[in-house]
């Protein structure tokens, strides 16, 4: 039964939930640690963990993509971001990390992406990718696709991701020829992860446009603007749930395709991406968390890569914090804390262990409850 609040006369509003509202159950079964899989596979690619890096410079260049993919995860580089601008951008990169948070830091990041995207820049960027042997994803806007994906597929990459704040599989202009994503997707060859999105209704039509994953969320966490600019906001828990009753009816509807669901916002420690994985997602997407590794682009700084909108930005720039760790650490551990920012699939191994499930597509199933 839906929680629906009357806010006044004439209009209602359905109770959501964030992730840190809701607790997983342990079941009456537990399983050797050493027993239980995270792996998971979207199409033909086979990752070792459930991690999908969310496209921001700030986390991800050619370098830190291909680390990711070597660790098991699946990185993903901004073919509108930084280094497909700027040939050697790694001291604008550091000149960005030594900004202090605030408004001045905004208009550098604008003025940082002014820059054009140069074709060749993408091209080189993919191929560094594909020599080093890890599946080579690359995140274009829905607003640019039509321009940016011929030269990203031609570039060989085996994942297009078209992220945006929110997307939808139907796009109405009176100006501009509009992306139809069904007739888009059908022409490809490779998979493609489409979204944001935070309802049923959208994830659903995204399924359809023949889509091999979607993603859940506008990437919130305590950077994100979304909510301040736009006024839009789903609690995480809320949106990923009604996205899964989504790809169960979409499962119903074609006689068994799988949709790929991808949890991206207000997701920080390992009980956060175990939370996201019990209300339905296949794997997390992850931005600020991988932004204080040891090594990371910007040393610490983050930004979404919506936050340098050159009209409307939709994010705040998050000022440099010493790293946690090596990226091994962070995904896979040891952890010398104890508030879940390190070790963070090992705690998601941990969690599925106490519970008594084997692998990631079983931890869907576990219990939850509300604790707030």
């Amino acid at each position: 039964m839906r929680d629906v609040v009357e806010i006044g006369l004439g209009k209602t509003a359905r109770r959501g939930y964030h992730l840190d509202e809701v607790a997983i159950v342990p079941s009456r079964r537990t399983r050797d640690v050493d027993d239980v899989s995270t792996a998971w596979q979207l199409d033909a690619y086979p990752f070792r963990i459930p991690c999908v890096a969310h496209p921001s410079d700030a986390t991800m260049s050619p370098e830190t993509a291909v680390a990711l993919g070597a660790a098991g995860g699946l990185g993903v580089l901004n073919a509108e971001g930084l280094w497909t601008r700027h040939s050697e951008p790694e001291a604008l990169l550091a000149e960005i990390a030594a900004q202090p948070a605030g408004a001045a830091a905004t208009g550098r990041l604008q003025a940082a992406y002014a820059a054009p995207i140069l074709p060749d820049l993408i091209a080189t960027r993919v191929k560094s990718m594909r020599d080093a042997g890890v599946t080579v994803a690359v995140r274009v806007s829905p607003q640019h696709t039509l321009a940016l994906a011929p030269v990203v597929l031609d570039a060989g990459v085996d994942l297009l991701v078209i992220q945006g704040t929110i997307v939808s599989a139907e796009h109405v202009s009176s100006t501009d020829e509009p992306l139809n994503l069904k007739d888009f997707i059908a022409d490809l060859d490779v998979p493609v992860l489409v979204g944001g999105c935070i309802d049923y209704k959208t994830a659903l039509h995204l399924m359809r446009t023949g889509a091999a994953g979607v993603i859940v969320g506008t990437g919130a966490d305590g950077s994100s603007t979304t909510d301040t600019v736009l006024g839009i906001r789903v609690p995480m828990a809320t949106a990923v749930a009604d996205a899964a009753a989504a790809r169960r009816d979409y499962l119903d509807e074609t006689g068994g395709r799988y949709v790929h669901l991808i949890a991206d916002g207000d997701i920080h420690t390992s009980g956060d991406i175990a939370k996201a994985i019990a209300c339905g997602a296949d794997a997390v997407m992850l931005g600020s968390a991988l932004a204080r590794a040891q090594g990371a682009p910007a040393g610490g700084a983050w930004w979404h890569s919506a936050a340098s909108h050159p009209k409307l930005p939709r994010g705040s720039f998050a000022a440099a914090a010493a790293p946690l760790g090596t990226l091994e650490a962070l995904l896979h551990g040891p952890a010398d804390r104890a508030d879940g920012a390190l070790n963070l699939f090992g705690g998601l191994r941990r969690a599925m262990a106490k519970c008594g499930f084997k692998d990631v597509k079983e931890f869907q199933k576990v219990g939850l409850v509300l604790d707030r």
